[in-house]
């Protein structure tokens, strides 16, 4: 047996490894999460008083649901145990500060902070599963989120990319460039399901911001993909410094016990760091 190495004064992990099925799950899981995402987008459903009151709605809630229960299956087994602790306060600190943000009528969201803490801690599966599992959850009791699960994932996970390949938390420039680069293919999946399923309200500030352009005589998904694009840099650069900081904040100790045991992320985020 190969030995796997830990990052400095990371906890030992004794669990599985990344299998070539755990990946094929992991795939699949992003696929049914990408299949769902282009479902909602041409099916433009409209009913969310309720996800299960409709049957588009259960469909929503089955592809995303299935998704993220692949991409759990999958990481389960891999992630350390306070990982798997830290996701949950991850997601019920991504709806707080959603539900808050979202209600004093700010353009922004603020509710991917959660999920990008964990992909900077633990890397882009891992981020990946948060996002998609915090809007499936959410979106039972807000179902105006569900639709937007796959965008979501897309943030934890290339967050993680970003932060662990691409060396994003080198400083605060990269920092401000990648979250740059986030919010505008964020906002590029986000625009189309606000577009089509909700007619560009989805929020009280972007809503605000979407009648404005709408006034100025642009079309519907212009006006949404223009709010998208103004909305969604600012918002994840805001996000993505409050990672950057987060992960400096804590000690080097703390923070590598996070890492994974294999994959991107495995040295740790301080080394992402440099």
């Amino acid at each position: 047996m190969s030995h796997i190495s830990t990052p400095a004064g990371a906890v030992g992990t004794a669990g599985a490894e990344w299998t070539p099925a755990r990946r094929v799950l992991v795939l699949t899981g992003a696929a049914v999460i990408a299949a769902t995402w282009l479902y909602v987008v041409l099916a433009r459903p409209t009913e969310w008083e309720n996800v299960t009151d409709s049957t588009q709605g259960l469909i929503t809630l089955a592809g995303y649901g299935i998704g993220t229960v692949l991409l759990l299956i999958a990481t389960i087994p891999v992630l350390p145990a306070r990982t798997l602790g830290l996701i949950p306060i991850a997601m019920i600190f991504n709806s707080l500060i959603g539900q808050i943000v979202g209600s004093i009528g700010l353009p922004l969201y603020l509710d991917t902070i959660g999920t990008v803490i964990v992909a900077a801690l633990a890397g882009p599966v891992a981020g990946m599963t948060t996002g998609a599992l915090n809007n499936v959850v959410w979106g039972l009791l807000t179902p105006a989120a569900l639709p937007f699960a796959a965008g979501a994932a897309l943030v934890g996970y290339l967050s993680g990319l970003f932060i662990h390949k691409f060396h994003a938390f080198k400083n605060v420039g990269t920092v401000i460039l990648y979250g740059l680069i986030l919010g505008l293919i964020g906002g590029a999946v986000a625009a189309p399901v606000a577009a089509f399923v909700y007619g560009g309200t989805a929020g009280v500030g972007t809503g605000a911001l979407v009648s404005l352009f709408r006034e100025m005589g642009q079309s519907l998904i212009a006006s949404v993909t223009t709010q998208a694009f103004i909305s969604d840099p600012i918002d994840k650069v805001i996000v993505m410094l409050i990672g950057y900081f987060t992960v400096k904040a804590l000690p080097n100790k703390t923070v590598n016990a996070f890492a994974p045991r294999e994959g991107l992320g495995s040295k740790g985020a301080i080394a992402a760091t440099g």
